[in-house]
């Protein structure tokens, strides 16, 4: 699985994702300032699920539609330090074999997931 981490996912947590072997691209690198509609079609194209702590991708996911190669990972933690959140991505990732297809919310307790459209609009 490939993923797309945003601007806002803390490097210690991109880190500790790389570091188990995930293939994790972090739209700081290469996009710096990207849109949120330019951040998604770069998953599209891509086919990479996202990373974020970014409410508004879920807005945008289901009224523009996404292909089932794409997912979100929307994080609802306020973190208590860039390393808690690291151990509960990499948690949440790995208990998780596949998001493509998903928008998902992570939490302290839980993991919910609802599909996606895959009528994309843009």
């Amino acid at each position: 699985m490939r993923f797309l981490a945003d601007e806002n996912f803390p490097r210690p947590a991109l880190e500790a994702l790389r570091d188990a072997g995930l293939d994790v691209v972090w739209i700081a690198d290469s996009h710096s300032g990207a849109t949120d509609i330019e951040v998604l079609e770069l998953c599209m194209a891509q086919r990479r699920v996202l990373l974020t702590f970014d409410k508004d991708f879920g807005e945008l996911a289901f009224v523009k539609g996404l292909p089932a190669e794409c997912g979100i990972v929307l994080f609802r933690i306020a973190p208590q330090s860039p390393k808690e959140i690291a151990v509960i991505a990499l948690s949440a990732i790995q208990h998780q074999p596949s998001w493509s297809g998903y928008f998902s919310v992570v939490t302290r307790k839980q993991i919910r997931m609802r599909p996606l459209t895959s009528q994309p609009s843009f």
